[in-house]
């Protein structure tokens, strides 16, 4: 079971861009330099990288900080949810994620990927480390799988 474009509108209010009820993302990412299939790119630091290198990787729409400018170059069409708390935001991307797949009994599911590869981001204090332990809990029901 994928992440929806209305799994994120129930979390993200405020948005702009294409409203596609059937967006599927098939990977969750903080690295724009990663190849990212029907990718949601969440840039939580200057290390994060690019928004044109993540839609040019793959991504077909981003969360984004509320404090920061969108870029010029994105294309309009192109979904972007904004949050005042990108960390907080991807706590509540998982916990909505989890509870998705949670009740889903199929014994081998297609999920999304959540790729995060700014590990001491995620270990800074205890809202980031919540995200490594929903992390680690969906590897677990990856493996399973």
């Amino acid at each position: 079971m994928y992440l929806a474009f209305n799994d994120l509108v129930t979390i993200f209010s405020d948005f702009k861009g294409i409203k596609e009820a059937d967006h599927l993302y098939f990977t969750v990412t903080d690295n724009a330099a990663i190849e990212q299939k029907r990718g949601l790119f969440i840039p939580l630091n200057d290390a994060s990288g690019e928004l044109l290198e993540a839609i040019a990787n793959g991504a077909i729409a981003a969360i984004w900080d509320k404090k920061k400018q969108v870029p010029r170059y994105t294309p309009n069409h192109f979904p972007i949810f904004f949050t005042d708390k990108p960390i907080e935001g991807v706590r509540d991307l998982l916990r909505i994620y989890l509870e998705k797949i949670d009740g889903d009994k199929t014994e081998k599911m297609d999920m999304t990927k959540f790729v995060f590869l700014n590990k001491e981001l995620l270990k800074e204090n205890k809202e980031t480390y919540d995200i490594a332990v929903m992390l680690e809990k969906l590897n677990v029901v990856e493996r399973r799988g």
